[in-house]
């Protein structure tokens, strides 16, 4: 990758400012996103694009054999390497600049497309990289979260669409909610073949994180929120859609 002809700082981007890139709540939630995603897996080979530091990149592995990983911070492919072993491919480079000519089964998009320039031409590209059966796993944060409306309602957030600055400073460009979710997912003439939320959140990621701490909520809170934003998912942490090409 030409370093010059990118004007973003991807190694800045992940780094901790007012607000954390990743809590370890976050790791809990991407257990319970797999859970949600098991029984659409196909067989096959797996892309995961974005990393950070390869924790969720360890949870593909429980499933897929074949991983490739494209991810455009040097620092973060270094940091994944040494954390997910040498199995795992991995391809340093924006995912506009990537020329791939694999076909994957499984392609994951997972708290990523808000950090995205161009959105729907990126979806455009994935598509291409499809096999025939794969299908893409797309998800993002969800600016109806019941703690982001919590937020807005403290004055600590101006709407539940906007972009904070500790989040413009993570590379975020937008928050979405399913509908226009799924307006960008139309726009790159991709199939959606479900929909829905992942873990009824109540609560900011720093207050889970210091609330688990002091044990003030359990294992059986957690999964009860889980199976509440089955019932809720415009109220979820984060919002998906399983896609397939038309």
């Amino acid at each position: 990758m030409d370093k010059e002809n990118v004007t973003r700082d991807y190694n800045k981007e992940y780094k901790d400012n007012t607000r954390k890139y990743a809590y370890d709540f976050d790791y809990t939630l991407r257990d319970f996103m797999m859970r949600t995603f098991n029984p659409f897996f196909i067989k096959g080979k797996a892309l995961e694009m974005g990393c950070y530091i390869g924790e969720f990149t360890k949870k593909i592995l429980q499933v897929y054999d074949d991983v490739t990983v494209i991810e455009a911070s040097d620092e973060l492919v270094e940091a994944a390497k040494k954390n997910v072993g040498p199995k795992v491919k991995f391809i340093l480079s924006t995912f506009e600049q990537a020329e791939i000519k694999e076909k994957y089964d499984c392609i994951f998009l997972m708290h990523t497309l808000e950090h995205l320039d161009q959105p729907v031409e990126i979806l455009k590209k994935i598509k291409e990289w499809l096999s025939d059966k794969g299908r893409l796993f797309l998800v993002v944060p969800n600016a109806n979260a019941a703690s982001r409306q919590i937020a807005v309602k403290m004055g600590l957030i101006p709407y539940n669409h906007s972009v904070i600055e500790s989040e413009r400073l993570h590379g975020h460009n937008c928050t979405y909610t399913l509908d226009t979710l799924e307006n960008v997912a139309r726009q790159a003439e991709l199939k959606i073949i479900t929909r829905g939320g992942v873990f009824f959140k109540a609560l900011s990621g720093s207050q889970y994180d210091e609330a688990l701490k002091a044990n003030v909520i359990t294992k059986e809170y957690l999964e009860g929120c889980y199976q509440l934003g089955m019932i809720y998912p415009d109220l979820c942490s984060s919002i998906y859609l399983i896609c397939e090409k038309e």
